[in-house]
């Protein structure tokens, strides 16, 4: 059968039909599935679209995995979990269930096997739920991993039969198939090696499966702040070591969740999310290196696919040591993500047919040699436009002129010969007339916000040093502290004593400021500082409601004074917090905060728990871009570049 997967809303039903049963039958029956999950799970949503009562969606499958294998039934049912594909689909599940915004709710990986139960002696599969199939020869192949154990299945469990992520990079580069080759990935491998009739020769190859304990990793949230952390599970679930394709939602209340029964098909008490609402696969077409303040990040260029009604070009590949770990090479067909605003990401590759390195070995502007430091990888030239140009776009922005962009500062750079923000307070109106574009009007307005931000608030001009991680919020608190002049003489055990300014994010700053007087002293000349902004209620952190609440805006103004904010009416990008009664986030102040980056909180989560001025110091997610751009890091222990090719 033809195994694409496009415009599925051109498909006859009868052809959607047809298709998904014939991949039920290669996935259950076979173990050889022919498709990705994501292209079946696409299957699945175009039926649930046009027909959501469709007896397929509800079909209980059962797993077959060997032909001789005996029927047991199992003492407990394992059932089936009904699916969902967005967090809304989440939240409508738990709001049908949960007694109080305060329900906890248990977060568990959603591991991708085969389900299995060992009650001491026998080893079976979850079969249809009831009766499942004798796998107890496969025992000396398996290796048990719970809360508190790990080694030989020699004792009662219940769990996912997986190759973990670091056995199948490993063993499974060199075991073969029955009929030869390797095995593609970890779930055709489990099934392939479970319906194999004799293990002899899996065993001489030292094959290892592992049965994964439900319970060996969770989490327990409130379902308030389920919306809040949910790109966070999920990437946490990522980062575990075994392979996964969701993340399961259980009732926390155990007693409870069972007083609600089950369908024929699911228990009512949990859900599971599978990724493929939020992944879709797309062939890297090429890498571009962006520059950041101090790094170069690697950018992806995919062919055009849609993810969540959005239809993704680019996706960031974070550093060269995720390129390297995951072997990304231009021409691989890559599993894209896209969870809520998070900027798009690579989670796994494919091989393609024809692959080329994605790696550069000198910088693209000035050709010199690049270097590492730790994960990232940076220009060492401290005369290269392009860094240089990424360092002062974020000084000029953090000092305030904000007409000032990259496009306008390149020129600056180049034909007037700018080089740092001192340079840029001294330009005249004359200067900006000899630029390409400017004219009397646009040099005046220019000028004229160059001027206006010549009285800045020391909180500003800090930030505008691009010191690694000291950024307004934790400058505002620095100054809350020091004034200006007497940070400057800190050593950093003195730093540390601030709170939310850890040892090295202290001794960075130390550095920095030591080192960097003469550049200090020389943008003084050039600037004011403002002694309105040293007043306490400027340093503190700054907050904003928006949206109709149930009681008067000052009444939350009030308590957010009380925990330590000061109450603003505009979204800026220097605001610390909004917190918003709505939940369409192209609202007004909304679309602005998620466009900036600022931190966003609904009513009743900053009600229930406000956020510690440490939390609001952890780095945001940056709102999607056509480029992302890469974090600025502090570059000790640079190292010359060695790829490996």
């Amino acid at each position: 059968m033809n195994t694409e997967i496009t415009n599925l809303t051109e498909w006859t039903l009868e052809k959607l039909l047809n298709t998904i049963e014939y991949h039920n039958h290669r996935y259950w029956n076979l173990g050889e599935p022919e498709i990705s999950d994501d292209a079946y799970d696409a299957l699945l949503l175009e039926l649930r679209n046009r027909d959501p009562q469709h007896p397929l969606l509800k079909k209980i499958h059962a797993q077959h995995v060997s032909a001789n294998s005996g029927k047991i039934k199992l003492a407990t049912p394992m059932l089936s979990l009904d699916k969902a594909y967005s967090l809304d689909e989440v939240l409508d599940w738990a709001k049908k269930y949960i007694r109080t915004s305060d329900e906890l709710l248990l977060v568990q990986p959603k591991y991708d096997g085969i389900s299995a139960d060992f009650d001491g002696r026998i080893l079976a599969t979850r079969g249809d739920g009831e009766t499942g199939e004798n796998i107890t020869d496969k025992l000396p192949l398996l290796e048990l991993e719970t809360r508190d154990y790990r080694g030989v299945l020699n004792r009662p469990a219940r769990g996912e039969i997986i190759i973990r992520s670091d056995d199948f990079a490993t063993l499974y580069r060199h075991i073969q198939k029955r009929g030869g080759g390797v095995y593609k990935n970890s779930r055709n491998a489990v099934a392939g090696i479970m319906g194999l009739k004799d293990i002899t020769d899996m065993l001489k190859q030292h094959a290892k499966l592992t049965l994964v304990d439900y319970d060996l990793w969770s989490k327990q949230i409130k379902f308030s702040a389920l919306a809040k952390v949910f790109a966070e599970l999920i990437a946490e679930v990522e980062q575990l070591p075994y392979p996964t394709d969701g993340v399961v939602f259980k009732l926390a209340d155990t007693a409870y969740s069972d007083s609600l029964g089950a369908t024929a098909h699911h228990p009512r008490g949990q859900i599971a999310f599978k990724f493929s609402g939020i992944r879709r696969q797309s062939k890297l077409l090429s890498v571009e290196w962006s520059f950041g303040k101090s790094v170069l990040t690697p950018v992806a260029n995919l062919e055009p696919v849609e993810i969540g009604g959005v239809t993704i070009k680019r996706a960031t590949l974070h550093n060269i040591q995720n390129v390297l770990d995951m072997d990304i090479q231009v021409g691989d067909t890559v599993t894209v993500e896209r969870a809520g605003d998070v900027i798009p990401y690579i989670v796994s590759r494919e091989e393609g047919k024809e692959r080329r390195s994605a790696l550069i070995t000198e910088c693209p502007s000035c050709h010199t040699p690049l270097k590492r430091s730790g994960p990232e990888l940076y220009c060492p030239n401290p005369d290269c436009l392009e860094t240089n140009l990424q360092k002062l776009a974020a000084a000029v922005k953090n000092i305030g002129i904000e007409q000032l962009g990259e496009p306008t500062l390149r020129k600056m750079m180049l034909r007037l010969q700018v080089k740092n923000l001192a340079d840029v307070f001294r330009l005249s109106k004359a200067d900006l007339l000899q630029l390409d574009s400017f004219a009397e009007k646009s040099a005046d307005n220019l000028f004229n916000e160059i001027q206006t931000a010549r009285q800045t608030a020391p909180f500003q001009l800090l930030a505008a040093l691009n010191i690694p991680n000291i950024g307004p919020n934790v400058a505002k608190v620095l100054l809350s502290h020091y004034d200006f002049e007497q940070l400057a003489t800190c050593s950093a055990d003195e730093l540390m004593q601030v709170p939310g300014i850890g040892v090295e994010r202290a001794r960075a700053l130390a550095e920095e400021l030591h080192n960097r007087q003469a550049e200090i002293a020389d943008l003084l000349t050039v600037i004011n500082l403002s002694q309105a902004a040293n007043h306490a209620d400027d340093l503190k952190p700054t907050i904003c409601f928006t949206g109709k609440m149930p009681e008067k805006r000052s009444f939350y103004e009030n308590l957010a004074r009380e925990r330590g904010y000061s109450p603003v009416d505009n979204v800026t990008k220097n605001l610390s917090l909004l917190v918003t009664s709505e939940s369409d986030r192209s609202s007004g102040k909304t679309a602005k905060a998620v466009k900036s980056g600022v931190r966003i909180m609904t009513l009743e989560e900053f009600l229930n728990a406000a956020p510690a001025v440490d939390d609001l110091f952890t780095p945001q997610t940056a709102p999607e871009t056509e480029t992302p751009h890469a974090d600025n890091v502090h570059q000790h222990g640079a190292e010359q570049l060695t790829l490996g090719f």
